[in-house]
C-alpha cells in the first residue's frame, strides 16, 4: 500500500539492496565526497571518471554498464575498452540526479521524494536504464513512484511540476508536466467540501521557490470542519512558472470550472508576479518618463499604476526581467476566459497599461483592447489615465481611449441586435440598475476629456473626435462636455476664433443646465456666437412653454411658472457685447410674432367669406318646402361658424397681470389646428 497524503515521503526506500554482478562484484560502504569529487568507499580502485558539470565521479565501469544502455553505447561507439573518462554535461538533473542514479547502480538504497523524482526520472531516461538490461531498473521504479504517489498528492504534484522548470524538454517529452498539470486541475476543480488534503493558508503567502508547507492547514477532523474557500488553490498554484501555470489553467478550463473563479486566479497570479500591477514603483523596469512630466501641464499622475520607475545599475538583469514580465503578460492575455466579467475592467486596463509599456505583441494588445471594450462602462477615470510612451506625444494615450471607445460601440451594436438583449434589459430593470451603458460611458469620456484637456500638446482634432465619438442620445446633459471645453480653452489660450467655434460645435447648447448657462453667459473664453446661442436656447425653452400653455384646452390648468426673473438675472450678469447679441435675437422673435398676427387676420377674412356663402345658400334653399338632411347639416355648420367668428374677434395678445398670473382665452380646437 502507498502511504497516505498526510504522511511524509521522506524515508521511503526504493533501493534495490546489494547489487551483485555475474563477472565482478564491488562491495562498498557508500559514496564519499571530497571537494568536487565523489569516490566509492571500496578497496577496488576506480577505472572510470564521469564528469557531470563541475562535479567528478570516480566509479567503476561494470556497475554502470549493467544498468545503463547509454554507457554501453558510448563504449561501443568509441571502440576503446580502455577508455577511462566520460563527460555528460547535458545530463538532465545535473550532478544531483546522476549521484542518485550511480548509487542505484551500486545497489545503495535511494530515497525517492517529490523533490528529486523529476530529475531522477529524466536522468534514468537519459542513461537508458530500461527493463531490457535488468528487471526493476530505475525507469520502472521512478515511473511507478510518479504514477502512484506523486499524482495522487496535491502538494507533491505542485513540487514536481515546479522542479520540472529546469528539466525541459525532458519533462515535457516524458509527459511529467502534462500529468502533473492534469492532477492539479482535477484537485482544484474538486468540491471544497470534500477536500481533505493540506493546502497553503491564505494568511501568510509562501515563498516563490516552494509552497510554505509548514503553514498548511492540517487534515485533522477538527480543522476539516472549517469551510474551505473556493480560492483555496490560488496561492499554491501561483508558485508555478508561467508556462506551467498556463498548462494548469488550460486543464482547469477543460474540466469546466466557472470563468469568474478562473479569472480571480489569474488576477491573483498577476498580483504576485507583476509587482507593477499594484505598486507605484517598478522592480527593475526602465522607462523614460522625462518628456511626460506632470509639471508640463500643471496636473499630476492619477490612477492605480503610475509606472514612473527608475533605472537599474545592471542593464542585463533589467532586460531579462523585462522579457520575463512580457512573457507573463502575453501568457495571461491568452488564458483570460472569453466570458464577460470573468475579470474586472480595472485589471484589464492595468494589464493593458503594462502591455503598452513592455511592447507586447500587437495582436495580443488588440485582443486585450477588445476585451476592455466589452466592459468599458465599468472603467474609472484613474484606470483610463494611461501614459503615452511615444516621445513628443500627449501626456496620456488619447488614441488608446479612442480605440477602446470604438470597440465598446461595436460591442453595443452587436448586443443590441442579439435576441437575448431584451431579456437582458428586463433583468437589469428587475435589479434596479440602468441598462443604458452608453450614458455611463458618456460621463466617463467627459471626465477623461476634462483631465486630458490640460495637456497643451493635445490637438483640437483629437479632442473633437473623442468628444463626437458617442451618439447624441448618449448624453442627456452636456454639462460635463462644457467643463471639458472650458478646460481646453483655458489651457490653450492661443486658439483662433475659428478654432474656438469649431471646439464649441461639439456641444449642444440646448442640453445645458441653468447653472451651466449662467457660467457660460459670463465666460469670456467662449465665442460671442456661442454665448448668444446659449441665451437664445433658454429663451426658446421659455417661449415653447408659453406656447404650450396658450394652446391648452379651455379650463385646463397650467403648472408653468414664469422664468422672466431668472432670464433678467441672466441678462444682467452678461457683458454689454452679449446684451447686444441678445437684442438682435429678440428682434427676430418680434418678427415671428408679427407674422403670426398676420395669419390671424387672414383667417378672419376667410371666416367672413364663409358666412357670405352660407347666406346665399340659405336663400336658395328657403324656397323649398321640404328641407333635406343635407341642407340641415349646412345650417348647423353656419351656426357653428357664426359662433366661432364671434369668439375670434376677442382673441388678442396675452399679457401677464401684475400678480404674475396669466389670462387664458377659450380657443376652439379648429383654430388651434390651423395655427399648428
Amino acid at each position: 500500500m502507498w502511504e497516505s497524503e498526510s504522511e511524509s515521503v521522506a524515508g521511503r526506500d526504493y533501493g534495490n539492496g546489494d547489487f551483485s554482478l555475474s563477472k565482478q562484484s564491488v562491495k562498498n560502504d557508500g559514496f564519499v565526497l571530497k571537494g568536487n569529487s565523489w569516490y566509492v568507499a571500496t578497496d577496488i580502485p576506480s577505472d572510470l571518471l564521469v564528469q557531470v558539470g563541475e562535479v567528478n565521479f570516480h566509479l567503476h565501469k561494470y556497475p554502470l554498464l549493467s544498468r545503463s544502455g547509454k554507457m554501453n553505447r558510448i563504449l561501443c561507439e568509441l571502440r576503446d575498452p580502455d577508455i577511462s573518462k566520460m563527460v555528460l554535461d547535458d545530463l538532465p538533473g545535473g550532478p544531483e540526479a546522476f549521484e542518485l542514479a550511480a548509487k542505484f547502480c551500486y545497489g545503495i538504497s535511494v530515497d525517492l521524494t517529490a523533490a528529486n523524482i523529476s530529475g531522477l526520472r529524466c536522468a534514468a531516461e537519459f542513461l537508458e536504464m530500461t527493463e531490457d538490461l535488468e528487471e526493476g531498473n530505475l525507469i520502472f521504479k521512478t515511473e511507478a513512484f510518479l504514477s502512484y504517489v506523486v499524482l495522487s498528492s496535491w502538494r507533491d504534484s505542485i513540487v514536481v511540476l515546479k522542479n520540472c522548470e529546469k528539466l525541459s524538454p525532458w519533462a515535457e517529452n516524458l509527459q511529467i508536466v502534462r500529468r502533473c498539470s492534469e492532477s492539479i486541475a482535477w484537485k482544484a476543480c474538486a468540491n471544497p467540501k470534500g477536500i481533505r488534503w493540506p493546502y497553503t493558508g491564505s494568511k501568510q503567502a509562501p515563498k516563490v521557490s516552494s509552497p510554505n508547507w509548514s503553514d498548511m492547514k492540517d487534515s485533522s477532523p477538527s480543522r476539516n470542519k472549517l469551510q474551505v474557500p473556493p480560492d483555496w488553490w490560488f496561492e499554491d498554484a501561483s508558485i508555478l512558472r508561467i508556462d506551467h501555470y498556463v498548462r494548469v489553467i488550460t486543464a482547469i478550463k477543460v474540466k469546466g470550472m466557472r470563468s469568474e473563479l478562473i479569472g480571480a486566479a489569474i488576477m491573483h497570479y498577476a498580483a504576485k508576479w507583476l509587482p507593477n500591477m499594484t505598486s507605484d514603483h517598478g522592480s527593475g523596469l526602465t522607462v523614460d518618463e522625462g518628456s511626460h512630466s506632470s509639471n508640463s501641464s500643471g496636473g499630476s499622475w492619477k490612477g492605480g499604476l503610475h509606472l514612473i520607475v527608475t533605472g537599474t545599475k545592471d542593464n542585463e538583469s533589467s532586460t531579462v526581467q523585462t522579457k520575463d514580465q512580457r512573457m507573463i503578460i502575453e501568457s495571461l492575455i491568452s488564458i483570460i476566459p472569453p466570458q464577460k466579467d470573468s475579470v474586472s475592467c480595472s485589471f484589464l486596463l492595468r494589464l493593458l497599461r503594462m502591455a503598452n509599456m513592455l511592447k507586447v505583441a500587437p495582436a495580443l494588445v488588440t485582443e486585450l483592447e477588445k476585451r476592455v471594450g466589452m466592459q468599458f462602462e465599468q472603467a474609472t477615470l484613474a484606470d483610463l489615465l494611461i501614459p503615452s510612451y511615444i516621445k513628443n506625444e500627449t501626456m496620456y494615450d488619447v488614441d488608446l481611449v479612442q480605440r477602446l471607445l470604438e470597440h465598446f460601440l461595436v460591442q453595443e451594436q452587436t448586443e443590441m441586435s442579439s435576441p437575448s438583449h431584451q431579456s437582458l434589459i428586463e433583468k437589469h430593470f428587475e435589479r434596479g440598475t440602468c441598462p443604458n451603458a452608453k450614458m455611463r460611458v458618456a460621463k466617463l469620456v467627459d471626465s477623461y476629456l476634462t483631465e486630458v484637456s490640460r495637456d497643451r500638446r493635445l490637438s483640437l482634432t483629437k479632442f473633437q473626435v473623442l468628444a463626437e465619438a458617442l451618439p447624441e442620445s448618449a448624453r442627456t446633459c452636456d454639462d460635463g462636455l462644457y467643463r471639458a471645453i472650458d478646460s481646453y480653452l483655458k489651457a490653450h489660450p492661443a486658439l483662433s476664433e475659428h478654432e474656438r467655434k469649431r471646439l464649441c460645435r461639439v456641444m449642444d447648447c440646448q442640453k445645458l443646465s441653468i447653472d451651466a448657462c449662467m457660467h457660460a453667459a459670463q465666460n469670456e473664453r467662449l465665442p460671442l456666437r456661442v454665448v448668444v446661442q446659449v441665451l437664445f436656447s433658454e429663451q426658446v425653452k421659455i417661449s415653447n412653454a408659453l406656447a404650450r400653455n396658450a394652446l391648452n384646452e379651455a379650463g385646463g390648468h397650467s403648472n408653468y411658472q414664469p422664468m422672466v426673473p431668472n432670464r433678467k438675472t441672466l441678462l444682467e450678469g452678461t457683458p454689454q457685447s452679449f446684451q447686444e447679441g441678445w437684442a438682435a435675437a429678440k428682434k427676430d422673435i418680434n418678427t415671428v410674432k408679427f407674422e403670426l398676427e398676420t395669419v390671424k387676420a387672414k383667417y378672419l377674412d376667410l371666416q367672413n367669406s364663409m358666412e357670405n356663402l352660407q347666406r346665399q345658400f340659405d336663400k336658395m334653399t328657403s324656397k323649398q318646402k321640404h328641407t333635406s338632411a343635407w341642407s340641415s347639416g349646412w345650417k348647423k355648420l353656419g351656426k357653428l361658424t357664426k359662433t366661432t367668428a364671434g369668439e375670434n374677434q376677442n382673441i388678442g395678445p396675452e399679457h401677464p397681470t401684475d400678480g404674475g398670473a396669466e389670462q387664458t382665452k377659450k380657443i376652439p380646437r379648429r383654430w388651434r389646428n390651423s395655427i399648428s
